[in-house]
């Protein structure tokens, strides 16, 4: 399999977490790459306006904004808050241009796991209208399950994908992480299930032994994941959309941004 289109590459903006928003669109754009995943506490830090202002300065399209979610909480009047806070993100990808919201679901507020994942689903289903108005579509992210205790109940692509028709919402789809789902031993028959809802494709590596829990992403090539098969898989379910690299890793971080735009090209070249 040959490399991917370089015209598909994307900075997922928590690979390069150290560097403002300006800082990394003025960095992809002296790259030449060509997208750029945006997370909601950058925005934050300079405000929409300002966000917007400076990627279509640098002439940057937005792959996804990163993360919604997060919807189970013990009490009702926080879950409420949640799907309103949701309802902002949506606001946010539709104005940066970007028609993927990226669903982190969030983790158990207690041991019952199944409430959870019910409260995921309502929250899904509440937020949903508002997205179609919008134009933006969910992307359920599936976790690896170590982080099932902290991040996400959500944690293989089969339960996505069954999520995802439980819903039934064209509006709704997943995101392939290779890092999340690698080890899966039902990842290409799932991925084949997805079809064409898969809304997003990432990129990292998992090396061995494991750095950190959290901070354990290798740069591509790195590790033991076979991502061009993966790649193949995804695509061969249609989906050509950009590829972002999405890289937590606290060394990655320390590095010159420069440095890590040119390492991430040469490995997405190489190893993607």
């Amino acid at each position: 399999m040959g490399s991917p289109d370089m015209n598909r590459l994307s900075l997922n903006q928590i690979t390069t977490e150290n560097l403002s928003l300006k800082e990394a669109a003025e960095g992809c754009a002296e790259q030449q790459i060509p997208w750029i995943s945006v997370w909601r506490h950058k925005i934050e830090e300079i405000g929409l306006k300002e966000s917007k202002k400076i990627i279509d300065a640098n002439g940057l399209k937005v792959s996804s904004v990163c993360r919604g979610g997060m919807f189970p909480a013990a009490d009702k009047e926080e879950r409420l808050r949640r799907i309103d806070d949701n309802k902002r993100a949506v606001e946010e990808a539709a104005e940066l241009g970007t028609d993927v919201l990226v669903l982190v679901c969030g983790p158990s507020p207690d041991k019952d796991l199944i409430r959870s994942r019910e409260w995921v689903r309502e929250g899904i289903e509440a937020v949903l209208p508002f997205a179609e108005q919008y134009g933006v579509k969910l992307g359920i992210e599936p976790l690896h399950p170590m982080y099932a205790a902290d991040r996400s109940v959500i944690t293989t692509l089969g339960e996505a994908n069954q999520l995802q028709q439980q819903v039934g919402s064209s509006h709704l789809g997943v995101v392939v992480d290779v890092f999340h789902v690698w080890w899966d031993p039902f990842l290409y028959r799932e991925i084949e299930h997805a079809g064409d809802t898969i809304l997003g494709f990432h990129v990292s590596d998992w090396s061995v032994p494991l750095p950190d829990i959290f901070k354990g992403r290798s740069m591509m090539g790195e590790g033991v994941i076979d991502i061009p098969r993966i790649r193949g898989a995804v695509e061969k379910q249609g989906y050509h959309g950009p590829i972002e690299v999405e890289i937590i890793n606290q060394a990655i971080w320390d590095q010159p941004g420069e440095q890590t735009l040119k390492q991430m090209k040469d490995a997405y070249h190489i190893h993607v």
